[in-house]
């Protein structure tokens, strides 16, 4: 990619669409001392003034997006007794692997065989981030839709917190080449769509009311003592000091169609890794004493890159990743739920709250 005038070598370059032939495997933090990804933003230092995600930022290995994943006989979700709310389940980042998640919605018991809810008063949350980099990014927008209908006639509820790539689609669909200032010179949100994993497919069919939908989706939420959010960043205490005030100023800020302004919330919800290595449980506890809960749930940040494992960046490793489940790590206040799906990881589906299995070589700590 070109680099701004005056600018270095480690500084953050900004994506224009004629940079979209290289191909750089890098997070959406910005490669600052060409290291690993996944060590670009040493825990505890601030992000650069003037970070901006502009740049491609995670590999996405081949796997094969004709792939259908074998038909797994679904098991009933496990009741709850005492006819109260029925048991709660988390399921990680999706990025248009269709397939994939109809397979783990039916191996929890969720979902039976021709699609359909099945699980009664289960509730059920998706951390967002529904498109980008996989097949049918839309094709899972419409599942989540149909099933948040479905799960409420049947007294339970499928609902979904706003990733990143919500904020991305929306902003590429509703300001497509409108400059914005990335704070490291002009970006675009079509160009960052593009290089972050932008279907065409997906563009062609988006509809206004998959576009209502993402506008209206919340940021935070709490239930049964999980704090559950998208990223893994105390990004979110700039929004409010409450789960409403955050996601009331997440939709106003939507809802005003600046671009500048949808594109510095976009900026802020791309930051990761705020939770890992030293001073990480102290991130968690700022979220927790403000919001509520007693143990963070996210997605976003790959368990491979929190663990220092990712796959093969030009495909030829086609196993993948070893994600068995989720991470529970930041002195067991942090479950992180991005199993890697586009890295040929494991899509995540997981009942709450999780018992001491250990998980990716690391005990839970967990009394539950």
């Amino acid at each position: 990619m070109t680099q701004g005038a005056g600018q270095g070598p480690e500084a953050e370059r900004t994506a224009t669409l004629r940079d979209f032939r290289v191909p750089a495997y890098v997070h959406e933090a910005g490669p600052y001392d060409g290291e690993h990804p996944g060590n670009a933003v040493p825990a505890g230092e601030p992000y650069p003034e003037g970070y901006t995600p502009t740049q491609r930022d995670l590999p996405v290995i081949n796997r094969g997006d004709t792939l259908r994943m074998p038909t797994v006989e679904p098991v009933a979700a496990r009741p709850v007794d005492g006819g109260g709310p029925g048991p709660l389940f988390v399921v990680g980042d999706v990025h248009g692997y269709l397939d994939e998640l109809v397979a783990a919605l039916q191996e929890q018991g969720l979902i039976d065989a021709s699609g359909q809810w099945c699980a009664g008063t289960a509730r059920l949350w998706f951390l967002g981030d529904f498109t980008d980099r996989g097949p049918d990014g839309i094709g899972v927008i419409d599942l989540v839709m149909r099933l948040s209908a479905e799960a409420a006639a049947a007294g339970g509820y499928c609902k979904a917190l706003m990733g990143n790539h919500e904020l991305l689609l929306l902003g590429a669909k509703r300001f497509g080449d409108t400059p914005v200032n990335s704070g490291a010179g002009t970006a675009t949100f079509q160009a960052a769509w593009l290089l972050n994993g932008g279907q065409k497919s997906d563009m062609d069919r988006l509809q206004d009311h998959h576009l209502q939908w993402m506008a209206r989706l919340d940021a935070v939420e709490e239930v049964d003592g999980h704090l559950l959010v998208h990223s893994d960043t105390t990004a979110y205490l700039d929004y409010g000091d409450s789960i409403e005030a955050v996601n009331d100023t997440v939709r106003e800020t939507i809802t005003r169609n600046d671009a500048d302004e949808v594109w510095d919330l976009f900026r802020k919800f791309t930051k990761r890794f705020s939770f890992r290595d030293e001073g990480g449980a102290d991130a968690v506890r700022s979220l927790l004493d403000t919001y509520g809960g007693t143990r963070i749930v996210h997605g976003h940040s790959p368990i491979p890159y929190l663990l220092g494992e990712v796959g093969s960046e030009d495909g030829e490793d086609r196993s993948g990743p070893n994600v068995e489940g989720p991470h529970v790590y930041a002195d067991g206040l942090a479950i992180a739920m991005d199993g890697g799906v586009t890295m040929a990881g494991k899509l995540l589906v997981q009942q709450l709250p999780m018992d001491n299995r250990p998980f990716n070589g690391q005990a839970t700590g967990m009394e539950d």
